[in-house]
């Protein structure tokens, strides 16, 4: 079987198939190792094309968004990585804004202020992918993506579906079967390739001030100046995970680097040169600080991903 180099010599000469590349500049932990191959598919075709080899070679691969969400390990990640900042597309139909997974949620949003509609404020501020947000329900202020999604396109990572004349799957809103923090792509493992949302028609000025007054309500209460994965831990029913992290006096306690928010205690924070060992020290400790003293478990946010 060909070499990942032999098998795709267009993205390797183009720069968008690189070996041993540091995963930390795709994280906005800025934490992380090398990926053993990072692919940086701008087609549907490269995109099939690049799984189905990590199929038949019996690869590991994983699909990167913005890596707003993860800490990647220290030694990096084994197999083919699949970024997707290149599949990017956005395009409007009357209410409609269709877009592609590698377009990130600040593109979105400021897209449908242009084009003066509305539903996707709460969204202005949240880092990340729109493949990611879908993927995980991504919310803000009272507003999640189920609230505007109304259908997407996806791929089964299987041989048999993406050999077949039609490997694209379409999901319907209902079908996406959206939780807290969770989806049907989730649990079956699918891989998000586009979505469309059903927006409202709105001024575009109103819209900015909106989206101005979120953000600026963010950049109040969040450590946005500092390199985190957003959220540590999911909310926790009857509860807020950055109060019982802040009761347990943990405000701006650190483990080397990795540091608990002194902004917004449900924030861990890189103080500058942590490493994901640290970062997950302190999860674990803040876990174990909130179970003994109030009995509740925090379950992490952040993905955790590579050679732990």
């Amino acid at each position: 079987m060909k070499t990942l180099k032999q098998a795709f010599p267009e993205m390797y000469e183009s720069g968008r198939l690189l070996f041993d590349e540091p995963l930390a500049a795709y994280s906005s932990f800025k934490i992380g190792g090398p990926a053993d191959a990072i692919a940086k598919p701008e087609s549907q075709r490269e995109l099939i094309d690049l799984l189905l080899w990590a199929l038949n070679s019996n690869t590991p691969w994983f699909i990167l968004g913005k890596g707003t969400n993860l800490l990647i390990s220290d030694k990096g990640m084994r197999g083919l990585i699949i970024g997707m900042e290149n599949y990017h597309k956005l395009t409007r139909d009357e209410n409609f804004i269709s877009a592609f997974a590698g377009v990130s949620l600040k593109e979105l949003c400021d897209f449908a202020q242009e084009q003066g509609l509305s539903g996707l404020e709460f969204a202005c501020g949240i880092p990340g992918s729109v493949g990611g947000a879908v993927f995980m329900n991504a919310g803000a202020y009272g507003g999640e993506i189920k609230d505007v999604l109304y259908c997407s396109k996806c791929l089964k990572p299987e041989i048999e579906s993406l050999t077949s004349s039609n490997p694209i799957i379409h999901f319907r809103k209902e079908e996406h079967d959206f939780s807290y923090r969770n989806s049907a792509l989730q649990r079956l493992g699918m891989i998000h390739l586009s979505s469309v949302f059903q927006l409202m028609e709105e001024e575009p000025e109103v819209v900015r001030q909106k989206m101005q007054e979120l953000q600026d309500q963010r950049n109040d209460k969040q450590p946005m100046d500092m390199p985190s994965a957003g959220s540590a831990f999911k909310r926790p029913e009857g509860y807020f995970a950055g109060k019982l992290v802040d009761d347990c006096g943990l405000r701006g306690f650190r483990i080397g680097d990795a540091g608990v928010s002194e902004k917004h205690c449900g924030f861990i924070v890189n103080h500058g040169h942590a490493t994901a060992a640290e970062v997950l020290e302190l999860i674990r400790y803040v876990q174990k600080t909130v179970q003994d003293r109030y009995g509740v478990t925090l379950e992490p946010e952040i993905r955790i991903v590579g050679e732990m």
